[in-house]
């Protein structure tokens, strides 16, 4: 394990625990059930606050997709000129589902008085793009349409995801931008899946992506979502952010990873070029940070991570 010196020592219980898990077609279904068994053992978020709301919509599919499951959470008090936020779940667009993003969307309407919207987005292999970017359209496009009704400044609406779901938030900001139909805010990115080249390299760098997200899982969830092998000439920005070829005129942004996390240099590269394009960026990389360490909430760069990650949107959000 040539990283395992350098795994935060906060971070290397879980890094430990975490079953070594291959991902592929024959076992997809276990893989779904096993993140699911393990979410439930992580510390449960604490009930939702009295001031707080909860409930689902289902709204209509794009051209004539299924219905698309969201999950809002919001303040009971009624209000105006709130800020949105449309939040993609993660899972290396393979698993997941919206319910994931529950504890998080509580933080940020508590904190914010935003109104959280979580999308359920149909998953890869069985729906691969354009499917889960377009029902995360739909869900940017319903938001906006019914902003007043919501509470929602319609043009306060921030974008974000980890993950995978970070992929997925970086690319519905580039068709948002480029169908100029729903203005985004703010796009933040947590540890974003942005580059489906990433999983074609032939010398990945021995101290990344050892750990929770490996090469071969990468190659999996790439394969799976443009369903054919990835680091192809023909994959679609919109598909992989990375692949865009213009990155001006993209709202400000927020990217974070962990400095162990097979993301890092994609990661760094797309902050790299939206700076070069003008776009207003902040990154943060955590040393010792493996994919997904926040998932131990107490560890000080979990922490350092919330602190980062709330600030930029409050300054994103807040009017002063």
């Amino acid at each position: 394990m040539p990283s395992r010196h350098l795994v935060d020592p906060q971070i290397l219980p879980m890094v430990e625990q975490a079953p070594a898990v291959v991902l592929d077609a024959e076992h997809l279904a276990e893989s779904r059930a096993a993140m699911v068994a393990m979410a439930e053992t992580l510390p449960q978020p604490a009930p939702l606050a009295a001031d707080l709301k909860m409930y689902e919509e289902r709204i209509p599919g794009l051209d004539g997709a299924p219905d698309v499951r969201l999950i809002i959470t919001a303040p009971k008090a009624s209000g105006s000129g709130r800020p949105g936020i449309l939040h993609i779940h993660g899972g290396g667009y393979i698993m997941g589902s919206a319910d994931m993003t529950a504890q998080i969307d509580a933080a940020y309407a508590g904190e914010f008085g935003a109104v959280c919207v979580s999308v359920d987005y149909r998953l890869a292999p069985e729906t691969p793009h354009p499917g889960p970017v377009n029902d995360c359209y739909a869900a940017l496009k319903w938001l906006h349409e019914n902003a007043q009704a919501l509470g929602v400044d319609p043009d306060t609406i921030a974008v974000t995801g980890e993950s995978a779901g970070g992929g997925l938030a970086a690319a519905l900001v580039l068709l948002a931008r480029d169908r100029a139909e729903v203005p985004v805010a703010f796009q933040h990115l947590i540890y974003p899946m942005l580059d489906d080249r990433t999983a074609t390299r032939d010398d990945p760098s021995p101290y990344l992506g050892q750990f929770i997200w490996t090469q071969d899982n990468n190659h999996f969830g790439w394969r799976s979502l443009i369903g054919g092998e990835p680091g192809g000439a023909d994959v679609s920005p919109y598909a992989a952010p990375a692949r865009a070829e213009d990155l001006s005129g993209l709202p400000p942004t927020f990217i974070a990873c962990g400095a162990l996390d097979l993301f890092l240099e994609e990661d760094l590269e797309y902050a790299r070029r939206l700076i070069l394009a003008g776009v207003s960026t902040e990154l943060h990389i955590y040393p010792g940070g493996p994919h997904a360490f926040n998932l131990v909430p107490d560890a000080d760069i979990t922490m350092a991570l919330d602190r980062d990650s709330m600030g930029a949107l409050k300054r994103a959000l807040t009017k002063s």
